[in-house]
């Protein structure tokens, strides 16, 4: 019989112990260890030590029992706290499946208390509350012995009466108290000046309070401002402004901040009311907003109430919501044009005038409405109004561009189906900016309607004239100095053309060895016609004087009888 393996050791395994680790449980440090002590103590003393004052209307308890579930809880605490000497019971209440949830894990708590060793503890963890220790003990749900063994914690102590909470019962804790309600949300003054003194965004004043970027005359006499703010009034009257800057600094969501020390939290909205001060730029002091944007708005307002909008985002939510009612008119960012101040909707558009023009083509040319947002898509609306979320006119011309863009091209600018086509997808490929876009765009279809004004086509005219022509089209096009190089590469009579050119125009300094000396002979006696012939060109190519094609042909037939090209030129 074969023999096994021998086992596989290394340096270490001998002495190496293996721990087990248990998720949810550590072993607690002095300072926890001691304060779970003397909260246990202060329990065992006064097991009702952690229950709110009750300054709400309890309901009756009969022989049939009590709809009222803080009253049936009181009553269950009561028998727990006369029991709570009792180990034997408490480890039998601990564990029973039935009966009021709270008093199960009130019986764990108070056990716990009969201990000695706390070195062993349970964590807590919860997205709103945090991390807490406790010591778990029987089947209680985790939060309620939680909220008990840590009952001087004014937000933990909360977590005990969560099921009260979903039952539609109030309670509000802070330092100084701790009081239920019942099913009215009434507020205490200390509990909501205690709130906002702990909330994440720094206020000044008392019963009118500010953020930073507000004043106190703004909130008091509730002016609308430009970049808008929430006014949030609670019961008591107390007032407050937050301004979008205050807001998106919030390390903590703001009203999180506040709801976490009440429950239920997300009903933050019972015991305030929010106002949004704000309308666009532009719009009549005297006309109301829209009645689908305040129902929007007040949609948004209660979302963020309850923690479903983060504050970074509620400004431009809130006035998303107002300016995507708006029917008539235009709107560009925040600000709003009547239909009859076209010319100021555009001048409000930052870009150059060649995008306006094009955007105030595209807008002329609506039969219905449209939307362009921020992230480049483009809708159409059936109300009759221009709504741009971005006030720069590249980015909306790039989200018009593949539905209108031909449109622009061809009616704007005059090119052809082809030509369109071509300019269009260059463009969609490429990319560029706008601005630059539409000048060079423009400047190409002003050079190629200049050069419409001259008399012949190009390739109509024989050599050397259409050499001729072609300096000349290209000089007014780019520039003379590209034509240099164009007149030096010349052959046979293009040659002497060439360098009649460069006589023109004063560049044969270090040219004349590349021509030959029949060429420099021709060119030379060329040269009186081609000056005429680029005069008469600069004033009608590049002066606008529309009187000069008379002289320019005149030229051009001088250069014709100079040459000897034997054209009609009479035409």
């Amino acid at each position: 019989m074969a023999k096994p393996p021998a086992e596989v050791r290394f340096p270490g395994d001998r002495n190496r112990r293996r721990k087990v680790r248990v998720r949810g449980i550590k072993q607690a440090s002095q300072e926890i260890q001691r304060r779970l002590e003397v909260n246990l103590d202060a329990l065992l003393e006064d097991p009702e030590a952690f229950v709110p004052e009750i300054v709400g209307e309890l309901g009756k308890i009969s022989l049939f029992g009590s709809k009222d579930p803080m009253a049936l809880t009181l009553r269950e605490i009561a028998i727990v706290a006369s029991k709570r000497n009792d180990v034997r019971w408490l480890r039998k209440r601990m564990a029973k499946k039935g009966g009021d949830t709270v008093c199960r894990a009130l019986a764990g708590s108070l056990l716990a208390s009969s201990e000695e060793d706390l070195s062993t503890v349970s964590v807590f963890k919860h997205p709103l509350y945090g991390n807490a220790s406790f010591l778990r003990r029987g089947n209680g749900k985790q939060s309620h012995q939680v909220g008990i063994q840590n009952f001087t914690n004014p937000r933990l102590r909360l977590l005990v009466w969560d099921d009260h909470a979903k039952a539609g019962q109030y309670f509000f804790s802070w330092d100084g108290g701790f009081v239920w309600t019942g099913k009215n949300p009434d507020a205490p003054s200390e509990w909501i000046d205690w709130a906002l003194e702990n909330s994440s965004v720094d206020l000044s004043g008392k019963d009118t309070r500010w953020s930073s970027g507000l004043d106190e005359e703004t909130v008091q006499e509730e002016r609308i401002s430009s970049q808008g703010w929430l006014r949030m009034r609670f019961q008591d009257g107390t007032t407050i402004g937050l301004s979008q800057s205050a807001l998106a600094r919030t390390t903590e969501p703001f009203v999180q901040s506040i709801a976490i020390s009440m429950m239920p939290p997300n009903k933050l909205g019972e015991i305030c009311e929010l106002s949004w001060m704000w309308r666009p730029e532009g719009w009549p002091e005297d006309r109301p907003l829209p009645e689908e944007g305040t129902n929007s708005l007040e949609e948004t307002l209660q979302a963020w109430l309850k923690m479903s909008l983060e504050d970074a985002t509620l400004f431009r939510n809130c006035r998303s919501c107002i300016l995507n009612s708006i029917e008539d008119g235009f709107v560009v960012g925040s600000h709003w044009f009547s239909e009859d101040d076209k010319d100021g909707f555009l001048k409000h558009m930052n870009g150059t005038e060649d995008e306006r023009s094009a955007i105030s083509f595209v807008v002329s040319s609506l039969g219905e409405g449209i939307h362009v947002r921020s992230d480049g898509v483009s809708l159409k609306v059936k109300e009759k109004v221009v709504r741009m979320e971005d006030s720069s006119c590249h980015p909306v011309l790039v989200a018009l561009w593949p539905e209108y863009g031909m449109d622009i091209l061809q009616e704007l600018y005059g090119l052809s189906e082809e030509e369109a086509e071509s300019v269009h997808a260059r463009q969609s490929k490429r990319k560029q900016g706008f601005g630059a876009f539409l000048r060079e765009l423009n400047e190409s279809v002003s050079i190629a309607k200049r050069l419409d004004r001259l008399p012949w086509a190009e390739s109509e005219l024989p050599a050397p004239l259409s050499f001729a022509d072609s300096l000349v089209r290209r000089a007014a096009e780019e520039g003379i100095a590209p034509t240099v190089t164009m007149a030096r590469k010349g052959r046979g009579l293009e040659s002497a053309m060439g360098w009649a050119w460069l006589v023109v125009h004063d560049r044969t300094e270090s040219d004349a060895w590349r021509f030959d000396e029949e060429s420099r002979d021709k060119g030379g006696d060329w040269v009186p016609a081609l000056r005429a012939l680029w005069d008469a060109a600069e004033s009608l190519l590049l002066k606008d004087d529309l009187s000069a094609e008379s002289e320019y042909r005149s030229a051009m037939k001088w250069l014709a009888e100079s040459t000897g090209s034997g054209m009609d030129l009479r035409r």
